[in-house]
C-alpha cells in the first residue's frame, strides 16, 4: 500500500504548486530523502513516484502539479520548504489537533 503525500511549494503570492508523491510519503522516510533536494528540483520533477536521497523517481508522462491558493493537505502528509529546510506540516484546516501552522513564510536565502 502506498503512503501518498504532497509537496507544497510557493510559486507566487497566492499560488502554491502541490507536487504529488506516490510511495513512502511518511515523515520518517520523506524528511531525510528530501534533505538533498531544493524546491526547484521538486518542481522540475512535476509528479513523483518516490523520493530518495539518490534520485527523484518520476512518472512519465507526468500530470501537472495542482495549483492552489494556500498549502492544502489532500493526502496522508504535506511537506513544505520553510527556513531553508523541508518540514511536514498540518494546514490550519486540520486544527483538530495541535501541530505547526502552514502559513506562508518569507523566503530566505539558503
Amino acid at each position: 500500500m502506498s503512503t501518498r503525500a504532497q509537496i507544497a511549494i510557493q510559486t507566487g503570492p497566492d499560488e502554491w504548486a502541490h507536487v504529488y508523491v506516490h510511495y513512502d510519503g511518511y515523515p520518517a522516510h520523506m524528511l531525510p530523502a528530501l534533505a538533498r533536494w531544493k524546491p526547484e528540483d521538486i518542481l522540475a520533477a512535476i509528479e513523483i513516484r518516490q523520493v530518495t536521497p539518490e534520485a527523484l523517481d518520476c512518472f512519465s508522462p507526468p500530470r501537472a502539479p495542482r495549483i492552489l491558493p494556500r498549502p492544502t493537505r489532500e493526502f496522508a502528509h504535506l511537506y513544505m520548504w520553510i527556513g531553508c529546510q523541508w518540514v511536514t506540516v498540518a494546514p490550519q484546516a486540520d486544527a483538530d489537533r495541535p501541530q505547526r501552522s502552514a502559513r506562508p513564510h518569507q523566503r530566505l536565502p539558503c
